[in-house]
Order: structure tokens, then C-alpha cells, then sequence
């Protein structure tokens, strides 16, 4: 009988016999293993090589391959959040506050893993979070989470910035200046800011630098973000976010062209040339694709009460006039800034020679993103704001649900939400029809509590099929009006985080003369232009023209007014912290207590 033999006749010979078959010695087993390990290692380093080189050398091989890591945090995060909402929403609970500890739970674990795969894909993702932020009805928890990236970004390695000024300016930064501080002083989710001494002027210059991944995957990041929007409908459809991408893809190639940001910038300071205002906006000085350089701006942060202390700056001025700049843009000019928050505004100890009626100026930054207001939206918009500030008669009333209709597609069942997101304040009682007349004048803008805005976010969120509404509304509200929100949002919020004197409404008063004057010269061009064009007029034409004269300037008379009797009480509450400050650390605390820092 024939032996079971090997079927490899070159290995035979050292084959020895064991219980009756043969097997390989040890020495032949360490053999094979050994040539195993070294042909793998072999591949391996070829591979790794192979993939090194692709990835320097090939561009295209290297957007696919980091395309391909970006796109695999966005997916873990939303699967694993998927898996999280479906386990805790399936689940049985002993008592409904169980089941509102353990979704909160859930949200915070989700917002959490999301806003991490946010920070670590930055650029486009970081902005996504950013808007996610602001939007009140989502759960607190998300809202909180995200927060964090409105302030924390990456800054780019000086070193990976030098080709970026080779393409755009066609030299090295120590050519273009006679100095550049390689540490930002800023930096945002698109760009950051370097402080630098231009050698064309020879005068110290802020240079905004766009962070240079940021081109090379905005198309991908942008298709990734709907994508994830769109997963988030299909499996929450009561929270309907496409828009949100939609509104991205649109504005951010605006935002990343920094010679459209110089434009606008230019724009907006032709609007205010002939405007006795403390606003400034910084000259620019050259403008690429890419890169901006402008005046430097030294001075603080425009909620920073130290440093207004120190410059010896009315933080009760400084608020109306914030709310004066952006009263005129919104309702005045029709071209205003989208993209304003207490980090892109400025203040500094007014120059000489300069236009500001105060001693102080307020300097806007980052122009990137500006819309403008149509006429008929702009003038609708002013009445309705005047509407909100007249007493709530049925016939006001009525007049506020069509011009909200007019400004935003608001219908009768959402027109509380609007409400109260143009006010601040939940004036919502009676309004989903128990009692159609509810109050809303100027005392309606005062500052909202936070009891209050639980009211707004439980009111939407618990009212069958409100919150999907909701969302579908903010699908089809005019995107500009999204804007004009947050705007308002801005003026309340500084007005707050100075801890200014005056009363709550003495911002919106500003706001009012601002719509008056708009609805004013509205009312006469349309008076205006039948005599032009039939070069003839009747007593009905010259009597509606003396009515809305009559009306403008009573409103404009009564409002100043109050603003006066505002002024004082301001003036004397300020004048009683002084007085307690300089009996508490003298003089010294007099100042500080005036100025609304704290003092022992």
C-alpha cells in the first residue's frame, strides 16, 4: 500500500515520518512561517508606499481618501444617534418623567458624539453647528451642546498658509510685509485673522486668511450635510432641517469670496456717508479670493464692560446705538448685515476727526454675508413692527396677521410664534383663539424670561401638529426674514449682556422712529408719483399727503418724547450706583458701580 504522500513532490525529501505518515520537520514549519511573514510584510510596505505617494502626489486620490474619513465621522455619529433615539424611545418607562429624564438623556449623548464629529471635520460643519444653536425649538440639550462652536475653532499652521499667499498675492508673507505675527488673533469656523505691517502703506493691517481646506471640500461637505439633514427627516419627519443645507449651499460661496466681502463692506459704508452715526467700517485694502487685508482695529469686544469702563464708554449709548446701525440697514437702506454677533463688533475710543456723534466708535466686521430687503418687504416689515407697538384693538389685531402674512407666509395658527420671536416676549395667552385680543404694545418688548421662552418651545412642541408646521414654516419663510430674526435677536441680547439702565423698550423705541421714517417716505413716493406721472394733482392727493405728514410726525414727536423721559430714569438709577459705589470703595467704585461691573 502507497503512502499518503505530500502533493508537493520538491518538498519530499525532508519529510520524515511520523506514526505512520510523514510530516514537516520544525525547522521547514519556521521556514514557511518565516517566508509568510516577510511576503506580507513586503506587500504591507508596498501598499503603505504605494497609498503615501497616491496621497502627496495625487489630489484626487487624496480628496477621495479624506472625503471618505469626513464623510465616516458625519455617518457614525448619526448612526449611533439613531440607534440611541430608537432604543430610548422603544423602551418602557415606569412613570413619564422617567421617560423625559432618559430622552434627555438621549439628546445629550447625541448632541454630544455630533458636535465632536463637527469640531473634528471643522470649516462647513462648524457653521452647520453654529446655525443649530440659534434655533429655539430644537431640545435645550442640543442647543447647549452646539454652543461651544461658536468660539472654538482650529486655527490653521502658518507653515500650510504660505502657499495659500504664493497663489493669491504671488509672494511669500515676509515679502508683502514688513512684519507677520504667525499667531492668529482670531480665529473662525472659514478664516482667521493674522495682525501684520503692510509694506505697500507701512501702517499696521488686519489679514484675513481663508483656512485652505476649506475650498477643497466645501462641495463635498456641503452634499454631506443635506445628506444627513435629509436622513434626520426620515427619521424624525416632525423635524424638517433641509432647508437649513439649502440655505448653506446658497450663502457660504458668498461668505468664502472675500472680493465680495470687500463689495459689500463698501456698500454699507456708502449707506451711512451721509449719517451722523458712530459706525465704522474698515477700510480695505486689498482683496482676494481668499484673502483680505484691512485696517487693524484696536480696540475690545462691544460687551466687554472692563474694557468700556476703562474707555470711559456709556454702555447705555453704545446699546442704542447698535440698535440705531442696524434699525437704519433693516429698515432704511434694505441692505443689512446677516451675519452680526457680539465677536464681529467692535469698539473703540472715537478718533479725531471723526463722524461719531459719541466719543466712541462702533467698527462691524466680517462683511462676507449681507441680504437685501425689496422695497415692499422692507415697508411691510416697518409697518408691521409699528403694528406690535400700537394697542392691541381687534382691528390692529387684524392688521398684524395680514401684514405678517404679507412679510413671512405667517398664518392665523403660527402668527403667536412670530410674535414672539420679533418681541422676545411669549404674548401667546389667548392667541390660539381663546381670546383674540391680547395686549401687545410697547410694553410687549421687554426682555423675555426664561420662563417665558418655555412657554414658546412647550407651546410648539406640545400642540398636535404644531411643531411639524413649525418646521415646514421655516421651510417657507423667506430666508431674508430668517435674517431679519436674528438681527432682532442681537439688539435684545446686547442690550441685556451690557446691563444697560434704561427701560426694556427704549431699543425698540429707536426701532420705531427708524419704521416711521420708512413708512413716511413709502407714503410719499406713492402720494408723489400719480402727480408726475399725470403732471396734475387733486385737493384728495394734497389732504391724504397732510395726513401721513401729520401722522409721521406726531408718532416721531410722542417717541422722542418718551425717549427723554427714559433718558432720565437711565441717568438717575446710573447716578444711584454711583452713589452707592463711591460710599462702598470711593470714587473708584463709583466708577465701576456706574459702569455695571461689580464692587465690594
Amino acid at each position: 500500500m502507497r503512502r499518503p504522500w505530500i502533493t508537493f513532490p520538491s518538498f519530499r525529501s525532508r519529510l520524515v515520518p511520523l506514526n505512520g505518515h510523514f510530516a514537516s520537520s520544525p525547522s521547514r514549519s519556521w521556514a514557511l512561517a518565516r517566508h509568510k511573514w516577510t511576503r506580507r510584510t513586503i506587500l504591507s510596505s508596498l501598499c503603505i508606499g504605494t497609498i503615501y505617494i497616491a496621497y502627496n502626489q495625487s489630489s484626487s486620490f487624496r480628496y477621495l481618501t479624506l472625503s471618505t474619513i469626513r464623510c465616516s465621522r458625519i455617518a457614525e455619529a448619526a448612526i449611533l444617534d439613531a440607534i440611541d433615539y430608537k432604543w430610548t424611545l422603544t423602551r418602557s418607562y415606569s412613570s413619564q418623567e422617567e421617560r423625559t429624564s432618559a430622552l434627555s438623556e438621549c439628546h445629550s449623548r447625541s448632541a454630544i458624539r455630533v458636535r465632536q464629529a463637527l469640531l473634528v471635520n471643522g470649516g462647513v460643519f462648524i457653521k452647520l453647528g453654529q446655525h443649530v444653536s440659534s434655533l429655539l425649538v430644537l431640545p435645550i440639550e442640543w442647543r447647549s451642546a452646539m454652543r461651544p462652536l461658536q468660539d472654538r475653532c482650529e486655527a490653521t499652521a502658518y507653515q500650510d498658509l504660505i502657499p495659500l499667499f504664493e497663489e493669491e498675492m504671488g509672494g511669500h508673507p515676509n515679502e508683502l510685509f514688513d512684519y507677520f505675527d504667525e499667531k492668529p488673533i482670531g480665529v473662525a469656523s472659514l478664516a482667521q485673522v493674522h495682525v501684520a505691517k503692510y509694506h505697500k502703506s507701512g501702517t499696521k493691517v488686519a489679514v484675513k486668511v481663508q483656512h485652505p481646506h476649506i475650498a477643497e471640500f466645501c462641495d463635498i461637505d456641503l452634499t454631506m450635510v443635506q445628506y444627513s439633514l435629509g436622513w434626520i427627516k426620515y427619521w424624525f419627519p416632525e423635524f424638517e432641517f433641509t432647508w437649513l443645507g439649502d440655505e448653506m449651499r446658497q450663502n457660504l460661496p458668498r461668505e468664502m469670496d472675500f472680493i465680495h466681502e470687500a463689495r459689500n463692506a463698501e456698500k454699507a459704508q456708502a449707506n451711512f456717508r451721509d449719517v451722523y452715526t458712530s459706525l465704522h467700517i474698515p477700510e480695505v485694502l486689498a482683496a482676494t479670493k481668499r484673502l483680505l487685508i484691512m485696517e487693524f482695529i484696536d480696540g475690545g469686544r462691544v460687551d466687554d464692560l472692563d474694557f468700556l469702563a476703562e474707555a470711559n464708554i456709556d454702555r447705555n449709548k453704545v446699546a442704542l446705538e447698535i440698535s440705531r446701525i442696524f434699525s437704519r440697514m433693516l429698515h432704511t437702506t434694505g441692505f443689512f448685515h446677516a451675519d452680526a454677533h457680539p465677536g464681529n463688533i467692535l469698539i473703540r475710543r472715537a478718533p479725531l476727526f471723526s463722524r461719531s456723534p459719541y466719543n466712541f466708535e462702533i467698527c462691524l466686521l466680517d462683511h462676507g454675508l449681507y441680504f437685501d430687503l425689496e422695497d415692499d418687504l422692507r415697508v411691510n416689515y416697518a409697518k408691521f413692527c409699528l403694528s406690535l407697538m400700537s394697542p392691541g384693538t381687534p382691528e390692529n389685531i387684524s392688521e398684524r396677521k395680514r401684514l405678517a402674512q404679507l412679510v413671512g407666509n405667517i398664518g392665523p395658527d403660527l402668527y403667536p410664534v412670530f410674535e414672539a420671536a420679533l418681541t422676545g416676549r411669549a404674548n401667546m395667552a389667548g392667541s390660539w383663539g381663546e381670546d383674540e385680543i391680547e395686549q401687545a404694545n410697547a410694553t410687549a418688548f421687554t426682555r423675555a424670561s426664561k420662563a417665558e421662552m418655555d412657554i414658546v418651545r412647550n407651546t410648539v412642541v406640545q400642540k398636535e401638529g404644531l411643531l411639524t408646521s413649525v418646521f415646514d414654516l421655516l421651510r417657507q419663510i423667506p430666508r431674508r426674514m430668517l435674517m431679519v430674526l436674528k438681527v432682532n435677536d442681537l439688539s435684545r441680547a446686547l442690550d441685556h449682556s451690557l446691563k444697560t439702565t434704561h427701560s426694556n423698550i427704549r431699543i425698540f423705541l429707536i426701532t420705531a422712529k427708524e419704521c416711521s421714517s420708512a413708512v413716511w417716505k413709502d407714503d410719499q413716493r406713492r402720494i408723489i408719483r400719480p402727480i408726475r406721472e399725470s403732471n396734475s394733482f387733486t385737493w384728495s392727493i394734497v389732504g391724504e399727503y397732510f395726513r401721513c405728514w401729520w401722522r409721521y410726525e406726531t408718532t416721531f414727536v410722542r417717541l422722542t418724547f418718551l425717549e427723554m423721559v427714559l433718558d432720565v430714569q437711565a441717568y438717575n438709577i446710573k447716578f444711584l450706583a454711583w452713589l452707592k459705589g463711591l460710599r462702598s470703595e470711593g470714587l473708584a467704585g463709583a466708577h465701576r458701580a456706574a459702569s455695571g461691573l461689580a464692587y465690594t
